[in-house]
């Protein structure tokens, strides 16, 4: 087995646990991030399976626009309950 097959079993493996990981996770923080990372290891199988505009949809999408909305989204959610525990 040569590297670049030991190298794409590596990645398989990690985005079968990012993907494990992100749905037992509690913290929403750590949930964005771990789904962020799925989206990069994502995008590197992609250029590996010779695919490279689905790597810069993938790069594009997965990793930078949803990523910046879930964090613009948990952003938004803090900022509601600190105003909610300021009114009780």
């Amino acid at each position: 087995m040569d590297l670049s097959a030991t190298f794409r079993i590596i990645l398989l493996v990690l985005l079968v646990i990012c993907a494990i990981a992100v749905n037992l996770t509690k913290n929403l923080l750590q949930a964005v991030i771990i789904f962020m990372s799925y989206s990069s290891i994502m995008c590197i199988l992609w250029i590996l399976m010779e695919s490279p505009d689905l790597a810069i949809t993938e790069a594009a999408v997965g990793a930078g626009i949803s990523g910046t909305l879930f964090l613009l989204t948990l952003r938004r959610i803090r900022k509601e309950d600190d105003k909610d525990g300021d009114q009780e």
